[in-house]
Parts: C-alpha cells; sequence; structure tokens
C-alpha cells in the first residue's frame, strides 16, 4: 500500500476520534498494485473506488460502499485479496475457418495476433490485431469466407462471442451471444435483408473493465445523432460517419439527466456537467433551437431546466447554461431513482403533445443519460420507457413502424461500477447506431462532444469560439480567442499592439498606434491558425478621419485620443479556422444573428442589449504567456460614467477641470472595484463580451490614467487608474464606410444594419 494511502488513513483514524463516529474500518482495504480513493472517510455511506494503472483493473471488486452496520460491501475477502489484474481482450480463437497466431490461453493488453484462413477461403477484416488498454482489440473483426451464392456476406463471430445460425440468405437471421462473464454490446439478432445487408449493429464483446476511447464515442454518438439536429445531406460518407451537421430545426427536443448519487464520484459529474455545457453551446453557436429539458438525479429529481419553460420562453439557453453550471451537488443521496428522471421526461413530452396537437408527430425526441445504473428506488424505468415509446412511435403496442428515428436515447455509463445489464434496456434509436457507452472517469467528454459537431460550413461565423476548452496552453487558447490578432510596427517608433481579426481581410486596432511616416510594410501581423503563428502582409492601413492627438492641446489635454480606431486591410486573406476566425463587431447583420434578434431588429437594439446594466461585464487580453490572459472589468454606465471619467483629470498632461474635454461620449469608462487594468500592449486590443458561445466586440483599448504594467500582464486597478476605451457603438460610420463597401470587388464586405 501507498504511503499517501496510509496517512489518508491515519487523518481517518484520528477524525474517528473526535466529533465524527466512523462505521468501518480500514481492514484488508489495500489493494495490490493500486491505489483508492475514500468519498467519506471511514463514516457511513462512504464510497471507496480501487484505481489501478493502465493495462490493469480493480479486481475482483471496483468499488466498496460503507454500510451503517459497520460493514462494508462488498467485503473484502481474505482468501481472495483486492490486486491489479491483467487486462484480457475477449478470446479471438472463435475465428471460423482459420488459425490465429499465438494460440494462448489469455490475450492481455500489449499482446498482437496474426490471422491465416483456411485454403479456398477470403480473408474480410483485420489480418493483425493488438490487444488495447480498454479491453478491446484494434481494428476490425476477421472473417473467413468463400463465395457461397448467398444473399448476405458471412457476419463473421466477434471475439469471446458465438454465434446461432449459418444460413445468410434473405429473411434468415444470426443470433449472438458472449461467453463466459462477457456481456454484448450492439445486435443480439441480426437479418438478411434483399439489398444484400444485415439488419443492426455488429456486437462486441464486452468486460466490466472495458470502456471506450473519446474517439469511439465522437463516431459512433455523432454518426448515431446526426439525423436527430440536422436535415442537411452529409456531402460525403465519411463525414456523415464522424460529424453532427447543424441546421435550423424548431421542433427537435434534447432531455438530458445527469446521475449526482453517492455511486457516482463527484470527478464523473464535473466532466459530465462541462460536456452537456459543452454540447448545449456548441449546438447553440449554430443557431439551432432546441427546446430543453435538463435534470439531476439521485433519490429525488431537481430539474435545472424546464422543458415547459423553455418552450414558452420563459427561459433563455444563456439562463439555462448559467443553472448548470451554478448548480453545486450538496450532500449526496444514497439513493437512486432513474425511472423519476425518465417520468419527468415523459411529463415534459406529455405536456407538448397537449400544447401541439397533431404537430407533435413532427417532434423529434433526444435522451442523454448519464449514470451508472445502480438504481435502487422507484422500480425498474423500463414500464415508463415503454409508454414514452408508444406516445413516440403512436402505436399503443410500442412498434415503431417507420418512427424508429423519432426517439434516440443514449446512455453514457458513468462510475466506478457499471450496471450494464440496466442500462442496455434504456437505449432506443435507428437500428446499426450504438446508443450505449461506458466512459472512464479520465474520459474528455467535453472535447469529444465539441469534435463531433462539423464546423466546416460556418468556419467563418462571428464570434464563434471555444470558450470551455480543457487546455491551458497555446493551443487551447488560441481556439478560446481565435480572432485576437498581434500587431509589430517597426517604423521610426517601435510599437507593439493588438488587434482582433473582424473579417478574413480586416484587422480592427487603435490608431494610436502608429505614427505618421508608418509604411505598410512597417507593419507586421501575426495571426497563429493553429499551425504555428504566421506572419501576414499589410496591403494597407486606415486611420479614422477624425482622430487628432493634438486636437485639444490649447484646452489642456497635451494628448487627445477620440476616434482612435484604425483598420488594417491584409494583403492576403487568413485562411480561417478553429483557431482564427473574425469576432463579430456590432451593427452587423453577422452580430444581430449571433444575438438570436429578429430580422428587423436595429443597431439600437444590439446595444441595448450589450450594455443594459449600470455596471456591465466585459473583458479585454493582455500578452501573457501561454498566449493572452483575459482581463474582467466593469464599464460604468448612467449615473455611474461621471464618476469614473472624473479620475481621467489625474493623467498625465491633462490640465483642464472638465473630464468630458478628454473622454468623450465615444469612450467607456473602466477601473476601480478591483477590475483589471491595461498595460502598454494592450492598447488596441478587443473589449468583448461573450454571449452563450459567440464574441462580441464592444470597444477596444484606448488609453488610462496610469502606465502600471508595460509589455503585458495580469494587474488590478488603482485607487486612481482608470481606462478609456472607443465605443464601436459609436464608431459605425467609419466601420461601416470600409467593412460595409459593396462598391469594391476587393473583398466580401459585411451587412450593416440601421
Amino acid at each position: 500500500m501507498k504511503t499517501s494511502v496510509i496517512w489518508s488513513l491515519l487523518v481517518f483514524l484520528l477524525l474517528c476520534t473526535g466529533e465524527v463516529e466512523c462505521q468501518c474500518t480500514a481492514d484488508g482495504l489495500e489493494i495490490q498494485g493500486g491505489t483508492y480513493t475514500l468519498t467519506k472517510g471511514l463514516e457511513t455511506n462512504s464510497l471507496l473506488v480501487y484505481q489501478c494503472p493502465d493495462n490493469f483493473y480493480p479486481y475482483p471488486d471496483t468499488i466498496r460502499v460503507c454500510h451503517p452496520n459497520k460493514q462494508w460491501k462488498p467485503r473484502p475477502k481474505k482468501f481472495s485479496p483486492q490486486r491489479c489484474k491483467p487486462v484480457e481482450c475477449p478470446d479471438p480463437n472463435v475465428l471460423e475457418n482459420g488459425n490465429v497466431f499465438p494460440p494462448l490461453e489469455r490475450y492481455l493488453a500489449g499482446n498482437t495476433t496474426t490471422f491465416e484462413c483456411y485454403s479456398g477461403y477470403t480473408m474480410r477484416g483485420s489480418s493483425s490485431r493488438t490487444c488495447l488498454s480498454n479491453g478491446k482489440w484494434s481494428g476490425s473483426t476477421t472473417i473467413c469466407s468463400r463465395d457461397s451464392g448467398d444473399a448476405c456476406p458471412d457476419p463473421g463471430v466477434p471475439p469471446g462471442a458465438s454465434r446461432r445460425g449459418n444460413t445468410f440468405d434473405v429473411g434468415y437471421d444470426v443470433t449472438y451471444s458472449c461467453n463466459g462473464n462477457l456481456f454484448l454490446v450492439g445486435s443480439r439478432v441480426r437479418v438478411c435483408q434483399e439489398n444484400s445487408q444485415w439488419t443492426g449493429r455488429e456486437p462486441a464483446c464486452y468486460s466490466k473493465f472495458t470502456y471506450d476511447t473519446s474517439q469511439e464515442v465522437s463516431e459512433a454518438f455523432g454518426s448515431s445523432i446526426k439525423d436527430s439536429l440536422t436535415t442537411l445531406q452529409p456531402t460525403n460518407d465519411t463525414q456523415a460517419g464522424r460529424k453532427i451537421r447543424i441546421s435550423k430545426n424548431g421542433t427537435l427536443n434534447i432531455y438530458i439527466a445527469l446521475d449526482i448519487s453517492e455511486s457516482v464520484e463527484e470527478e464523473h459529474f464535473k466532466r459530465a456537467k462541462l460536456a452537456i455545457i459543452t454540447l448545449i453551446k456548441k449546438i447553440a453557436a449554430f443557431t439551432v433551437s432546441p427546446n430543453y429539458e435538463i435534470l439531476f438525479f439521485s433519490a429525488d429529481v431537481y430539474e435545472v431546466v424546464s422543458i415547459v419553460e423553455f418552450y414558452e420562453g420563459k427561459i433563455t439557453l444563456e439562463s439555462a447554461i448559467k443553472n448548470l453550471e451554478d448548480f453545486q451537488i450538496g450532500d449526496k443521496s444514497t439513493g437512486t431513482d432513474v425511472n423519476a428522471a425518465l417520468k419527468k421526461f415523459e411529463e415534459g413530452m406529455a405536456w407538448i403533445e397537449q400544447k401541439t396537437g397533431d404537430k407533435f408527430s413532427e417532434h423529434r425526441h433526444v435522451f442523454l443519460l448519464f449514470t451508472d445504473g445502480a438504481y435502487n428506488m422507484g422500480g425498474s424505468p423500463l414500464p415508463t420507457l415503454a409508454r414514452i415509446k408508444n406516445r413516440v412511435y403512436m402505436s399503443p403496442t410500442g412498434d415503431p413502424g417507420s418512427r424508429l428515428d423519432y426517439l434516440e436515447s443514449y446512455v453514457f455509463g458513468i462510475g466506478a461500477n457499471i450496471f450494464d445489464d440496466d442500462l442496455l434496456p434504456l437505449t432506443a434509436g435507428t437500428e446499426g447506431e450504438l446508443h450505449y457507452f461506458r466512459l472512464k472517469k479520465e474520459t474528455n467528454l467535453a472535447a469529444t462532444f465539441d469534435d463531433i459537431i462539423d464546423e466546416n460550413e460556418v468556419i467563418g461565423l462571428c464570434g464563434l469560439h471555444r470558450d470551455y476548452e480543457l487546455t491551458a496552453d497555446k493551443d487551447g487558447k488560441r481556439r478560446r480567442y481565435p480572432w485576437v490578432v498581434f500587431i509589430n510596427i517597426q517604423g521610426k517608433s517601435p510599437k507593439k499592439c493588438l488587434g482582433s481579426l473582424v473579417s478574413s481581410e480586416f484587422v480592427l486596432t487603435a490608431a494610436h498606434c502608429f505614427i505618421f511616416s508608418d509604411e505598410p510594410q512597417d507593419v507586421k501581423v501575426e495571426i497563429d491558425d493553429g499551425k504555428g503563428s504566421k506572419e501576414k502582409k499589410v496591403k494597407t492601413f486606415k486611420l479614422h478621419p477624425q482622430y487628432n492627438v493634438t486636437a485639444r492641446v490649447k484646452q489642456g489635454v497635451a494628448e487627445f485620443y477620440d476616434y482612435d480606431i484604425a483598420l488594417i486591410q491584409l494583403e492576403r486573406p487568413v485562411q480561417l479556422s478553429i483557431s482564427a476566425r473574425p469576432i463579430c463587431i456590432p451593427c452587423t447583420k453577422e452580430t444581430s444573428d449571433a444575438l438570436r434578434l429578429p430580422g428587423s431588429a436595429t443597431c439600437r437594439d444590439q446595444e441595448e442589449l450589450l450594455l443594459k446594466n449600470q455596471r456591465e461585464r466585459l473583458s479585454f487580453l493582455t500578452r501573457t504567456e501561454p498566449l493572452v490572459g483575459e482581463k474582467d472589468v466593469y464599464a460604468k454606465l448612467g449615473d455611474n460614467r461621471d464618476l469614473c471619467i472624473k479620475k481621467a483629470l489625474k493623467a498625465k498632461g491633462i490640465t483642464t477641470t472638465d473630464p468630458k474635454v478628454p473622454v468623450t461620449d465615444n469612450f467607456l469608462c473602466t477601473g476601480g472595484d478591483r477590475d483589471h487594468i491595461a498595460c502598454t500592449g494592450d492598447s488596441g486590443g478587443a473589449v468583448f463580451k461573450n454571449y452563450e458561445s459567440r464574441t462580441i466586440q464592444i470597444a477596444l483599448v484606448s488609453w488610462g490614467t496610469q502606465e502600471i504594467c508595460t509589455g503585458g500582464g495580469m494587474r488590478e486597478t488603482t485607487p486612481e487608474s482608470r481606462d478609456f476605451h472607443i465605443n464601436l457603438f459609436k464608431m459605425v460610420p467609419f466601420l461601416k464606410s470600409i467593412l460595409g463597401d459593396d462598391d469594391q470587388d476587393d473583398y466580401a464586405p459585411l451587412t450593416f444594419i440601421n
């Protein structure tokens, strides 16, 4: 037993002598070759979870629970001590009409086998396969067959399985079962069809330690769910098998339930919650509008998002996501009622049917259930699922007819001990697609859900970003801020600024980054497209015609920064990708779409939505490792603005007593209240606001009262320091004159609204 475990036990034993009465002992809990964790020490209802290194699994038990009778269940066995056992793959020697080399009694992770067919037989599938650490074989099922004149090809026998049925003509079926302690995932019975294809999905035999990798979930889940989320046709078969293709669909209802009972570790809960948020944000980014029912359950059901309220518009997607983010487990319950969760789904479905009448037949329903299946309350959920099927299939017998794809139920097995026999019957959907997945705690399901959405058709959609990136490295930051641009001016007065990509051809930055003698060849623009930083050549740059730094010298302002805005036109367009794409700017049709405003929306409507509070939270970036850091500030609006801009009188070079002389109505004011402060080098960067999964640039960093930091960095404001940012809503005529110019053929213009 490792030292960390020994120390943990000592702490628990010390606690037992205090206010906490421990019910169970630590005797016999150690595991040979591994470690374990305890959720509540040695108290009643504490969950013990065993961990083993790669290529091994806990045996004979994966978890134990401390019961009120002061006993662990299952109890440690004196003559069968807990140990980490090597992962085995199902026996491949079930191959018909061929040989397997080497013929071993057990095939452990890392073992490789090769296959050879008898004379007269042709091989299909993999000629060599390796046993993987997740308990599966690499490649595809090896089949040795010959042309028998049958309508369907030999379906083969997967490792660890046996097959009944050797006639492969139309109408005949084959039945599979798994040997030993393995269980079957996929189609138990497959029928030969007239199109020479077998119904269902090729089965596989799993062990209790088998799990699905992120790539497997991405491919199978993406392939299964795509038809529920889209009406678009795939452009090719490869894409159809891996990606969700997004289109508008107003009759899609998504129901999500996440198990928060004691038997599910908190790490599983956190990762599953993040995955749910990721999926919702990603779908929302493409202007798809499903209705959502989202709940957490244990012995009780906690409804986070009601599909009734969502359908009636009483809750927005933004508030739904916030409810999800804010939800905390609290004290976990030992009870689990999966049936109650499905009944809640059923209630929402019944309400929609009553509301829509005959139109209910057009609605598609998708269930996402995250649980270990260890339900011990509420009875079996199968009768509830049967009623749901009857309602969706519109059949009193539950016969789906042609409506099989109107109900898709996906079950994600999470937790250290998954009850597969209870969960597999809860799946539903189109034949031939996988609806059941077993996940390890470490599975990055958020990234998996992100990857199954096909972005190729909307790669240039403004403001689209990945604010749910799990990685904090340079690549993760690049995908989170794909519009950030680094500007280096190498003329007579070298300067470093930030900018934002506002289209594939234009970068927005501050006018004060330039001096009169600067030429396009002096300006170096760096845009990292995820394949390494790329320097873009500049065709031209244009400053706002009213920018004049000396305009108010006689009024007591040594340097005047009103209209401090410039546009840089690149010599060649940026190749847009998930790591390089434009930010949304005010008063464009693209921004109205991002904000989900109607087609009749005006520029004023956008401003009222984005700057509606007296203290509006905004962000801007600074140069720091890796790549950039995000600074949080509050724009002081309304009555708060006058107090904020008064600090401008403290700035160097300002002698006027009227703060409105240096700070016109074209500026937003931030600082104070422990806001972050801008550093030199932050100039020209976007001051932005995230709206769901889209980023809208509100302003750009212009000037400040104090030079607290240089070259970037994260610093908080001082009592006297304030920053002033050019409000882009005030700069629309300038932006429109260039970015919206449709009288030229040099670049594609943006569409501005009134």
